[in-house]
């Protein structure tokens, strides 16, 4: 959530900013919410002004019956009072309700140097990693070589949770686990503290770390409970925070975290859907960082810098890519995409995003930072993906994948997997 106040003072900056986004739809619920703020502070304070108008009543109740005087004509007064107060409370009670829906729904300021543009195919790539390699022959759909090298069972799953899941057996489930260990391991040596979330959330706090409106429909809710399934760790393990004040001497925070995620998206996006690249559950390397706001773009920096370590290491090719702003999403100031090569497709896929909040998450949950008896700020919240698992396993059997249907282990991995180098069928 924004500052209300940037609104009410600036509110042709915060239009500028929200235009580089290009949905009139965000300058509708701007203007609306800059209506409801006007509304609701005009019905404060007549409702403020009221109260005021009592208390100087009961005052003078009191003076005219200590000087014995006839205070009916004060009484009669009074006896207005309650019922106006009561609507004008009720008034104040609705508008600041309609302006905290509206508040929540508007998205974070963009930062300066996100590119401008439409949508995904106006994404700027800033950098990349390694050739992309072409072999000489045709390529196996990587669900069909992890059924031939008996990794995956894709039927099984389907018959007892449906379409989106998959059960991973075998080498390409330690190939899996060596993929989680080999990110934590090398991000706990950056001084990252390991971290195991819960896998679910109420709603408060869940609204306070996105927005419902936009990411609700991908989320699994629990019958009959306050609780969701979690999309990304991300999401718990900043809404640990919330309503606290962190000292100023313990940021920043840096966590990295592990977690199965949930969500409803599966579709048609391109070759091979069948398989582990977009489904219903998924492991997640993560990383965290809650800072102060001066620190907050370096450190988004860093960790886009720890993750492309972790895929140079396993070698596979990939592109940093600075999201535009038609393609950014709600809560982030700025996000970073790593797309890595996909040779089936031959195109580059998204397997990483990591995010500047700010202070927009911070605002929602209510987490500052401060000295004892000092001034509280707002935190700023970053996340990155270390590794999404089940991608990094698409690009591998793809990239490492040998003429026989064997799967070759990237060299950072076998210490992980009892020094084995290549995974063959039986």
């Amino acid at each position: 959530m924004i500052n209300i106040r940037l609104i009410r003072e600036n509110a042709d900056a915060v239009r500028k900013n929200y235009g580089r986004r290009q949905d009139e739809r965000l300058i509708k619920l701007l203007d609306e919410t800059i209506e409801l703020d006007k509304v609701w502070r005009e019905a404060k304070y007549a409702a403020d002004q009221l109260m005021a108008t009592k208390n100087a009543i009961t005052v003078d109740i009191a003076k005219l019956k200590r000087e014995g005087k006839d205070a009916k004509a004060k009484f009669d007064e009074m006896k207005l009072l309650p019922k106006r107060l009561e609507d004008l409370k009720a008034k104040e009670a609705k508008y600041k309700a309609q302006l905290d829906a509206c508040m929540m729904r508007l998205p974070n300021l963009l930062a300066d140097d996100v590119p401008y543009g439409k949508d995904d195919t106006e994404n700027v790539v800033i950098r990349s990693f390694g050739k992309p390699q072409q072999p000489s022959f045709d390529l196996m759909p990587h669900a069909e070589v992890a059924e031939s090298l008996g990794g995956a069972d894709f039927e099984r799953a389907t018959k007892i949770a449906g379409a989106g899941f998959y059960f991973l057996q075998g080498e390409i489930a330690l190939l899996n686990q060596a993929l989680i260990r080999y990110a934590i391991d090398a991000l706990t040596k950056k001084g990252y503290s390991f971290i195991e979330p819960p896998l679910l959330m109420n709603h408060r706090s869940y609204a306070g770390v996105t927005d419902l409106g936009d990411f609700g429909s991908v989320m699994y809710k629990v019958e009959g409970e306050d609780l969701y399934l979690i999309a990304t760790s991300e999401h718990p393990l900043i809404a640990m925070w919330q309503d606290e004040v962190i000292p100023e001497e313990r940021l920043p925070i840096k966590l990295v975290c592990v977690s199965p995620c949930f969500r409803k998206e599966v579709g048609a996006h391109g070759i091979d859907e069948r398989g582990l690249f977009r489904r219903h559950q998924f492991w997640k390397v993560e990383q965290i960082i809650l800072c102060k706001p001066q620190d907050s773009p370096r450190f988004h920096e860093e960790m886009i810098r720890n993750t492309e370590d972790l895929w140079q290491g396993i070698s596979i090719p990939y592109q940093v890519v600075n999201i535009c702003t038609g393609d950014i999403g709600t809560v982030a100031a700025k996000k970073y995409d790593i797309n890595a090569w996909m040779p089936r497709a031959g195109v580059f896929k998204e397997v990483v995003s990591g995010s500047n909040c700010t202070d927009y998450q911070a605002r929602r949950l209510n987490i500052k930072f401060g000295k004892e008896g000092g001034k509280k700020e707002l935190v700023h919240t970053l996340n990155c993906t270390a590794i999404a698992t089940s991608r990094a396993l698409v690009a591998i059997l793809e990239n490492f994948q040998g003429k026989d249907g064997s799967v070759a282990i990237p060299a950072k991995l076998q210490s992980y997997m009892g020094k084995k180098k290549k995974i063959r069928g039986a």
